[in-house]
Parts: structure tokens; C-alpha cells; sequence
């Protein structure tokens, strides 16, 4: 009774630490961002920024992580053969590069809140997918175990990248030409009758 226990509440705190993983990178980008917006908006947003960035590694992520490293050990202390299979290795050094990432993102935060950080936004966009592909992974080592299809995996995390990538570059040039539009129809004669009006 107690494997069913932690495994539920193992599952719980990888969805609470993924959800917080997601949302604190983009806060990142929103907080990076308002850079580029006027006085006083911008200091209104960085400090909501790194106040939101706060509370959600405090309360949310760091607990998550918390309880789903604290329910896997649970488990492998009452699955101790796991600890045998190649599978589990391979998950457990995922993990630590997701324990990693996770006390980066409190370095990038520290940085942000001292006005020091130097990743663009769409830098931040890139390393908010990394947590996405560690998850794919992980969750197709736990239900294949042993018999995970390594071919079909590495095509299916290369096609991630790629997708990944080139979302984040179509976004990119969409603000792009967003802003150039906006800006167009500022200089043009209905844009300077609306701005003297």
C-alpha cells in the first residue's frame, strides 16, 4: 500500500515542479522583456516580475521538486531492484540535470533582480523547452523501462528540437513584423491624425 502512496504523491510533485519549471522561464522572458518598455511601466513590471518569480520557486517549484525527490526515494527504498536496471540510471542522471536546471533558474532569477542578466528573451524561450524534452524522456524511460525503442526516441526528441526551434524563430518573426507594423501606422497619415488627435 505504501508503493501506491508514493507513487501517487511522486506523481503529484512532478506535475507541481513542472508546472512551476514552465511558468518561472517564462516570467524570465516577461521580466527580460520589460526592458524595453517606458518609465514608469517598466519598473512596475520588473518589480511584479521578480515578486511573481519569488513566490512561484519559493511555494510552488522548489516544494515540487521537494516532494518528488522525497517520494522517489521513498520508492526506491521499497524498490531497491531498480536501482539494478539501466533504465533507472538513466532517469535518475536526467533528474539530476532537471535539479540543476531548476537551482539555475534561481541563479538567472538572483541575476534579474539585480538587473544583471544577459539572455535575451527568445534565449529564455530556448532554454524554457529544455525541462520539456527532459520530461518526454523521462516519462518514456518509465514506461518502456528496458525495452525503450532508443531510434524512435532520438528521432522523436530531434524532431522536438527542430519543431522547438523553429517555433521559437516563427515567433520571433512575428513580433518582428508586428512592431514594424505598428510602427508604420504610426508615420502614416491616419496614425498622425490619430496621434494629434
Amino acid at each position: 500500500m505504501a508503493y501506491y502512496w508514493f507513487k501517487a504523491f511522486h506523481i503529484v510533485g512532478v506535475v507541481v515542479w513542472f508546472a512551476g519549471l514552465f511558468y518561472l522561464v517564462r516570467l524570465f522572458i516577461y521580466h527580460v522583456e520589460a526592458e524595453s518598455e517606458p518609465e514608469p511601466a517598466r519598473s512596475i513590471l520588473k518589480n511584479q516580475y521578480e515578486l511573481m518569480e519569488k513566490r512561484l520557486y519559493s511555494i510552488i517549484t522548489t516544494p515540487g521538486m521537494l516532494l518528488t525527490v522525497a517520494m522517489a526515494i521513498g520508492l526506491l527504498v521499497l524498490m531497491p531492484d531498480y536501482l539494478h536496471q539501466s533504465w533507472m540510471h538513466a532517469k535518475l542522471g536526467l533528474v539530476a540535470l532537471l535539479i540543476g536546471y531548476h537551482h539555475y533558474c534561481k541563479r538567472l532569477m538572483k541575476q534579474l533582480a539585480r538587473g544583471e542578466c544577459k539572455w535575451s528573451g527568445q534565449q529564455l524561450r530556448a532554454l524554457n523547452e529544455a525541462p520539456t524534452l527532459l520530461l518526454v524522456v523521462v516519462v518514456l524511460l518509465v514506461v518502456f523501462k528496458n525495452n525503450l525503442p532508443a531510434d524512435a526516441t532520438t528521432w522523436l526528441v530531434a524532431g522536438l528540437v527542430v519543431f522547438m526551434a523553429a517555433t521559437i524563430q516563427l515567433y520571433a518573426r512575428k513580433r518582428r513584423l508586428d512592431k514594424e507594423r505598428a510602427q508604420a501606422e504610426l508615420v502614416s497619415p491616419e496614425g498622425q491624425a490619430l496621434q494629434n488627435s
